[in-house]
């Protein structure tokens, strides 16, 4: 597909545009508003997409802990009659919880973790199904309320009795963003997996205690600008880290709901590698 088709999507789904705006420049792509509708099945997401991961050899719930600004709703899945793991928390996209990244803490339980997925939108009530208006409702949320519920989304994971008390994360997108800074702010995190999300600021990166795996799409100019300072930071900082680009993908190149955007080969070969590092810092 046309890469600057793909990249006003990216601009769409980020900035964001209005939904008139995006078809009318869409339109122009395309040649015409009927070829612009045509498309659009491939490039925005699409739950019907997903891969679903069984849970024949799982426990599957949902759970409740307190935010800071009301009650935190996740999705929380492990191997039946595990005793005490390893817990991964997983963090969605800028729509919140949805039946893809619940497919990822199923992926993440079937490798052996306790995966707990939080939806930072749950203390705002009742929430619309459409896309747009999820993404509407990450506007009224408060950055700094939102880390500190995925910082006591850390503490909850410890306090189970099913938890060990290794904690490690991985996030994408605007969850790989909140990987990122919960690097920063939780010491006691043990691995944090960023894809394709937002570097922290560097001048805060010597903070970092856990191991860090960053996941980057070779075409997400966006988002790649950040990767020089953040790497030079880790780097001054002696901080255990593990860099990907991959060639001729995009943004968003795991999430299988997306079409054109998603990649299978980079998909598989990155969760192969998260999965490895998940391995050598929460198992060891």
């Amino acid at each position: 597909m046309n890469q600057e088709i793909i990249d006003l999507y990216d601009e769409y789904t980020h900035k964001p545009l209005s939904r008139p705006e995006f078809l009318s420049r869409l339109a122009i792509l395309t040649g015409g508003m009927a070829a612009a509708l045509s498309i659009l099945p491939m490039i925005e997401v699409n739950a019907a997409n997903a891969n679903v991961t069984a849970t024949d050899d799982l426990d599957t719930e949902t759970i409740t802990y307190e935010g800071i600004n009301g009650t935190m709703s996740a999705y929380v899945a492990k191997p039946k009659n595990a005793k005490k793991l390893a817990a991964v928390i997983v963090i969605h996209e800028n729509r919140g919880l949805n039946a893809h990244i619940e497919d990822v803490a199923r992926r993440a339980a079937k490798a052996g973790y306790l995966a707990i997925a939080p939806n930072i939108l749950s203390p705002l009530g009742e929430l619309p199904k459409n896309d747009d208006e999820l993404r509407a409702k990450f506007a009224t949320l408060k950055p700094e309320e939102s880390l500190e519920n995925f910082i006591r989304a850390v503490s909850y994971a410890k306090s189970r009795k099913d938890c060990n008390g290794k904690v490690g994360c991985v996030g994408f997108c605007w969850g790989g963003a909140m990987a990122n800074n919960l690097a920063v702010q939780v010491p006691e995190l043990k691995a944090a997996v960023a894809y394709y999300g937002r570097q922290p600021d560097a001048a805060k990166v010597p903070q970092i205690k856990a191991a860090v795996m960053l996941h980057y799409g070779g075409l997400d100019t966006r988002v790649n600008e950040g990767i020089p300072a953040y790497e030079a930071a880790l780097k001054a900082s002696n901080i255990k880290y593990e860099l990907f680009i991959y060639d001729n993908v995009n943004h968003a190149f795991h999430n299988d709901t997306a079409p054109a955007r998603y990649n299978e080969e980079a998909a598989k070969l990155s969760w192969e590698r998260t999965i490895g590092f998940f391995g050598k810092y929460l198992k060891s």
